[in-house]
């Protein structure tokens, strides 16, 4: 068994959702971090890398994609590409993923990475995740890698499809995770798990 497959079994405790984790099984996070950090890389951990960002902690990112509740035919919006690690695993659970990044570093490298695991169904985006990707809405379901502070964009809840769903760190000093759903009688919210993410920096890069 593959260290990716040895993660996946490791979080089936904390996790139901049999798409979620054979997606995990399948995506090798050592691509995704640095070198110096590989021997980390199926740690249950967040780890850092590059432009002050990190690569989130495997059990939150399975929590959080497991919440979404994808179907393979949803088109997805992944707020915050950072290493790219998230976008592949929504990758292998939806039709087709728009990822938004304001670092053409960090853009880059994950497109790079992503489409050397033969993964063709994301399309990347160097802008402002704050402002989501207005053109290609309604989404289906909507990653957000960053903290947004005290509320969730209201740019990003509006760019949800009926029956849509949206994930995202919730807080400043105390975070938790928080499922926004789009229903016929409007949004639904609930509180999840406590969480420490990296705040989602509003405005584009020059």
């Amino acid at each position: 068994m593959n260290a990716a497959a040895v993660l996946a079994q490791r979080l089936r405790a904390a996790v139901d959702d049999e798409r979620v984790l054979a997606a995990i099984a399948q995506t090798p996070r050592e691509r995704f971090v640095p070198p110096r950090q590989r021997e980390r890389a199926y740690e249950n951990v967040a780890l850092p890398i590059a432009c002050g960002q990190t690569i989130s902690q495997p059990l939150v990112v399975a929590r959080m994609l497991e919440s979404l509740a994808l179907r393979a035919t949803d088109r997805v919006l992944d707020v915050g590409t950072g290493s790219g690690y998230h976008a592949a695993l929504l990758a292998r659970l939806a039709d087709h993923v728009w990822t938004i990044e304001r670092h053409r570093e960090l853009s880059e490298l994950a497109t790079s990475t992503i489409r050397s695991l033969g993964i063709e169904n994301v399309t990347f985006v160097v802008g402002d995740g704050w402002e989501g990707l207005p053109e290609e809405a309604p989404f289906d379901g909507i990653n957000v890698a960053a903290a947004v502070g005290g509320s969730v964009p209201v740019a990003l809840e509006d760019q949800l499809a009926l029956g849509g769903r949206l994930v995202a760190p919730v807080g400043d000093t105390n975070q938790h995770l928080t499922l926004t759903r789009r229903t016929p009688a409007g949004l639904e919210r609930r509180q999840l798990e406590a969480v420490r993410f990296v705040p989602l920096v509003r405005g584009k890069l020059s």
